[in-house]
């Protein structure tokens, strides 16, 4: 029987349990939580924050160290925004939260033309309000709801688009050096985030900004990796794995490994396979 056969309380409960199961290996493997920590948790309405925060919720109650979560939603005036929904909801939770409200909207549409992309600066001013915000509420962690397939997109999009192999960290320290991000649900399929926000039932916002841009690059890399996806079930898995199996001496990089001083060794190494054989 496959898990969309099962019961649906059957189903939330296995989702769960992976889900929860996924989070805690990447908090583990990357030392994002520790004790006395207080979390910020970017609360954006959409289902991978929503889950992001549930999940938090529950290891905050399981964990064997004790930290504090703050959800904080940026309210950026787009029109028609249901502003008593993440209230009412966060209230019901008895979760600490802020809302914040910056009209980020008005600038992002005054300053993109009609049909230009607008994430990249939507981003950029969400991020430096959310630093100053972390910053107020002595936050030491900011968590974000980026999954796996946003952090392989972002891989493709700045191969194909930036000329750079550089994808979304799972831990991340700001240039400042002032503040950390972390991304747990960095192992996270996002189909399985949608189930998951399906049988919740969260109350989903939609975005009118980025997220209703249809003609995105973003978009496009990711219409391409599902295709990959259906033809070779597990192709996603293994490019995530290849971000944790970087070999230097195998790329091109003269910053990063020293290319200028390789020589010859005085005494060949024994059973040594040459990688760069074909």
């Amino acid at each position: 029987m496959t898990t969309t056969q099962l019961h649906p309380s059957k189903q939330l409960k296995k989702l769960q349990a992976r889900l929860r199961g996924l989070v805690g290996k990447a908090i583990r493997d990357y030392n994002m939580i520790e004790a006395g920590d207080r979390i910020m948790v970017c609360l954006s309405g959409g289902k991978d924050s929503y889950t992001l925060l549930d999940i938090l919720l529950h290891l905050q109650h399981a964990a064997p160290i004790d930290f504090e979560i703050l959800a904080v939603n940026l309210d950026q005036k787009q029109p028609n925004f249901p502003e008593e929904i993440l209230p009412t909801y966060l209230d019901k939770l008895q979760v600490p939260y802020r809302i914040v409200e910056e009209d980020t909207y008005s600038t992002v549409k005054r300053v993109i033309p009609e049909g230009k992309t607008m994430c990249g600066l939507c981003s950029r001013l969400r991020r430096g309000i959310l630093y100053r915000v972390a910053q107020e509420e002595q936050a030491t962690k900011i968590a974000l709801g980026h999954h796996r397939e946003d952090i392989i997109e972002t891989l493709f999009l700045n191969l194909f688009h930036a000329g750079k192999l550089e994808a979304m960290p799972p831990k991340l320290l700001s240039d400042n050096r002032q503040h950390m991000v972390i991304r747990p649900l960095a192992y996270c399929p996002e189909a399985d985030i949608q189930r998951y926000a399906d049988l919740r039932q969260f109350p989903i916002i939609p975005c009118t900004l980025c997220g209703s841009q249809e003609t995105l690059q973003r978009v496009q890399v990711k219409q391409m990796l599902q295709t990959w996806e259906q033809e070779t079930p597990g192709r996603l898995e293994t490019i995530f794995r290849s971000l944790q199996n970087v070999e230097l001496s195998q790329l091109a990089d003269p910053q990063l490994f020293d290319f200028a001083h390789l020589a010859i060794a005085a005494t060949p190494a024994v059973d040594s396979p040459d990688k760069s054989c074909p």
